[in-house]
């Protein structure tokens, strides 16, 4: 099966683009024109679902569509522009305008500048350069080499965005473009091809989905035998098989209230984006009156796989609410947090060496509690915290983050910076600061 390869950019960059890739059979290249940046947008919403990865003629593509939400690092890339990317576009503006030593240049790295001077022997020519990271406006592009012209400090624009070379040539600023070189997009298909392949490989995964039912205090004591408690269970056996179907999956029954369906990544995590785990929860409390939890394990074995999702619904169990939660084959834990599927906590069950692992052999507290504080402490920006606010965070009772924090700070992993007094009454509470 073919990976199709979705083109974003200006006509002229897609057609060499796609000129390029014609020595790789396994890509399927599909061009997406625009006449300006902001269509980025539009093209991804519209064809998202047809692509498998995406390239994009250049930077400003590329992190319009990242700034937007709309692709990450492992579904899209872009061929960089070198210093030696300029040098085909140097002769050319030098050979047309009859020699110059004042230039205004975009986009590339200053960085760059310096070793293609240290490399090459330019003369007396000057470039002033307008570097930036990410995105940045075409508007703000076009004014910087517009006020460079008009004050007589540059003859010449040279630019890497189509949309600024032109609207620079309508106003009769001489402006050339400066474009990938073949070296740099070849390399970006062949990236692109690799990474395909293996979505596919990953996609392939056996995947187990464990749904388990969350008994209460009077359903425990029913639980070994009744007809009623059999008959709720039918339910949800139907439930899940509705769904084995959906995903194409094996239904297995594992023992009271435990079910597990047997499928692929690529089906699972296709249903995830759907967000029809937490319907599928929903779905089983109407029908059964049983409130239910999810756990998802994923590995390169049947055996890895099962050992993830009990694992998954494990975790599961410490969650105050009915959570969806998955374990990939790298034991990365992923608490999927609501409906829409788009909110999760992600973090490690194992990141510490053989040090660290030895000393929380003694301690009181679990590694991969350790880990979700620092995902959350990056996620809200946050090194100094009360346990009020960690409570917050892990869903918990504040005293229960109390006795964490004070590990953190045995462990060394925390320190007390100080206290804050919550109202005129109460104790002081200790401010600390992670060291995660």
């Amino acid at each position: 099966m073919k990976i199709r390869v979705g083109v974003v950019g200006p006509g002229d960059s897609v057609g060499h683009i796609l000129a390029l890739s014609r020595e790789y059979s396994e890509l399927e290249m599909i061009p997406y024109i625009y006449k300006e940046t902001k269509e980025t947008e539009k093209i991804i919403r519209e064809h998202k679902t047809e692509i498998d990865l995406w390239f994009f003629s250049g930077q400003a593509p590329y992190y319009y569509a990242r700034s937007k939400g709309l692709i990450g690092e492992e579904n899209a890339h872009y061929p960089p522009l070198y210093g030696s990317s300029l040098l085909g576009t140097l002769l050319e503006a030098h050979i047309r305008e009859g020699g110059f030593q004042q230039a205004s240049l975009d986009t590339i790295q200053e960085s760059e500048l310096d070793i293609l001077k240290n490399t090459y022997f330019l003369g007396d020519l000057n470039i002033q350069a307008f570097s930036y990271n990410e995105y940045e406006p075409a508007e703000e592009i076009i004014r910087f080499h517009k006020r460079l012209f008009e004050e007589g400090k540059t003859e010449v624009a040279l630019t890497c965005v189509q949309e600024v070379h032109d609207r620079l040539r309508e106003q009769g600023i001489p402006c050339y473009r400066v474009v990938p070189s073949p070296v740099a997009i070849k390399l970006v298909l062949r990236y692109l091809r690799e990474r395909g392949q293996s979505n596919w490989y990953k996609r392939s995964q056996i995947a187990i989905m464990g749904m388990e039912v969350v008994h209460s205090a009077s359903s425990l004591e029913e639980q070994h035998f009744t007809y009623e408690m059999k008959r709720h269970e039918l339910e949800i056996k139907q439930v899940m098989l509705d769904y084995a179907e959906k995903v194409q999956g094996s239904f297995v029954q594992i023992g009271d209230g435990l079910f597990f369906i047997y499928t692929t990544r690529g089906e699972m995590e296709m249903h995830f984006q759907e967000a029809s785990m937490y319907s599928l929860i929903e779905e089983a409390k109407i029908h059964s009156k049983l409130k239910v939890r999810i756990g998802v394990g994923y590995g390169l074995t049947a055996y890895d796989a099962e050992q993830n999702v009990r694992l998954a619904l494990q975790y599961a169990r410490d969650q105050k609410a009915s959570p969806v939660v998955s374990i990939d084959e790298n034991k990365q834990i992923k608490e999927h947090l609501s409906e829409s599927g788009e909110e999760a906590v992600s973090y490690q069950q194992r990141i510490w060496g053989e040090e660290w692992e030895e000393r929380f052999k003694g301690a009181k507290i679990n590694p991969a509690i350790v880990s979700k504080i620092e995902y959350l402490s990056r996620h809200y920006q946050k090194k100094v915290v009360t346990a009020q606010e960690v409570s917050r965070w892990l869903k918990n009772t504040e005293r229960n983050s109390r006795r964490i924090m004070a590990e953190l700070e045995r462990l060394g992993l925390a320190k007390v910076t100080g206290e804050e007094q919550p109202g005129q009454r109460g104790r002081p509470r200790k401010v600390y600061e992670l060291k995660l």
